[in-house]
């Protein structure tokens, strides 16, 4: 699927309703340039599915997790500063991702390798005040 969004809010829109198909264990993949919209987009995720805008971008710590007394937490990670896979087991990422959580994976393309084979991606394209484009990759059945 692809869909062009004029404003953020529409952006934020898709996001709100993308979250309500997503279940624990699912993986979303998002990649894009600097300021494309992925942060605000996991909010949108983030704030459908807990009721709250919990979010803070993870880029100095890499990982989040929102909603830990709920029955779907959500594990977010960043992976802007990975550079080298040796980094990923320092930091234990592989334990965001659990059967009861869903988890949501800025720069995902860093660390491709940390990430399951079943999953969703959505790459968006556009930055400023210009239109975003988003492509949503749904996992196979």
């Amino acid at each position: 699927m692809k869909r062009t969004f004029q404003r953020e809010d529409e952006l934020i829109d898709f996001g709100r309703s993308f979250a309500r198909r997503l279940a624990p264990g699912d993986v979303v993949a998002i990649s894009g340039p600097l300021g494309s919209g992925k942060t605000t987009l996991v909010r949108s995720i983030v704030e459908e599915r807990l009721g709250a805008d919990l979010t803070s971008s993870p880029t100095f710590t890499f990982w989040h997790r929102y909603g830990e007394a709920s029955r779907t937490p959500i594990e977010h990670l960043d992976l802007y500063r990975i550079e080298r896979p040796s980094e990923i087991a320092e930091l234990g990422l592989e334990e965001a991702f659990s059967p009861q959580a869903i988890v949501l994976v800025e720069w995902w393309t860093n660390a491709p390798e940390l990430l399951p084979a079943r999953r969703f991606e959505i790459a968006l394209e556009g930055a400023g005040d210009g239109p975003r484009r988003l492509s949503l990759r749904e996992p196979a059945p």
